[in-house]
């Protein structure tokens, strides 16, 4: 956050949460879209509408500010909590994309953005795609709209299945992504490389993503892992599932949580 634009929101705080209490207040923010996203210490918690207020104010880009919940359930439901403005649907643009959702709906990952511009890198054009976990598009629709690929989109959740279809108009590739509303356990297709861009119980999905990708073909393996167990603990998960396989890369994507990361292997079937 600029210097200027903190100090402008201490000065305007400092009335109605008291001088003691500035150096509590957040110096960084996500914004997605529109929507300003801050988190606010347990302390500040009976100023919090206020603090969202004069945030809003400061941040002309922001229609709305939310403060910082947890993500939680099968569907990664975002826990958020409205602060201040108008309304928790918005488009956020990366990479030339723009992705349509609700925040009080769905989630969005700020920090795998390195991830998503390598995905839409790697992929060839000649190459079926098939993505596990497609939830709004995050990494189906930049694979299809930068490397021109065909990628079977897949989704459970209802309320991320109706972003990945407004998504996939907004974007203009719908000749290349076929979204499937569906638990991608009951999919019968094959694909030259699968995505699995879910966390925490990716290794009970990773038999069926060897089942669904052809001999030769690469499974992006998303997990978390302790640092203390890397890499070791994955390759252990990779190893139960009883195929010939091999690691081509590895890497981290992001902090998770203390001393756990958010990481990604490339898996060669072999």
């Amino acid at each position: 956050m600029e210097k200027i634009v903190f100090d402008n929101i201490c000065n305007e705080l400092k009335g109605i949460i008291g001088e003691k209490n500035i150096n509590k207040l957040p110096k960084t923010y996500e914004l997605i879209g529109d929507i300003l996203i801050i988190h606010i210490p347990e302390d500040l918690s009976e100023w919090k509408k206020e603090i969202g207020e004069i945030y809003l104010k400061n941040f002309p880009r922001a229609k709305t500010v939310l403060k910082k919940g947890r993500i939680s359930g099968e569907y990664r439901k975002p826990e958020f909590e409205y602060l201040a403005g108008d309304g928790t649907e918005t488009v956020h643009t990366e990479n030339k994309i723009k992705f349509k959702l609700d925040l009080n709906k769905v989630m969005f990952s700020s920090g795998n953005i390195e991830e998503r511009q390598r995905m839409s890198r790697i992929v060839n054009k000649n190459e079926k795609v098939i993505d596990m976990f497609a939830g709004i598009g995050y990494f189906s629709i930049p694979v299809a709209y930068h490397s021109r690929a065909y990628v079977t989109a897949i989704e459970k959740n209802p309320q991320a299945f109706h972003y990945l279809k407004e998504n996939i108009k907004l974007n203009r590739v719908g000749d290349l992504v076929n979204p499937l509303n569906m638990d991608c356990r009951e999919f019968t297709g094959k694909g030259d490389r699968v995505i699995m861009g879910y966390i925490q119980k990716t290794n009970e999905f990773l038999e069926k993503a060897f089942e669904i990708v052809k001999r030769g073909g690469i499974i992006h393996y998303h997990q978390t892992v302790v640092e203390k167990l890397y890499p070791e603990a994955i390759y252990s998960e990779i190893d139960s599932v009883n195929r010939d396989y091999e690691v081509i890369g590895i890497r981290k994507v992001k902090k998770f949580s203390p001393g756990v990361w958010h990481i990604v292997a490339d898996i060669k079937a072999l």
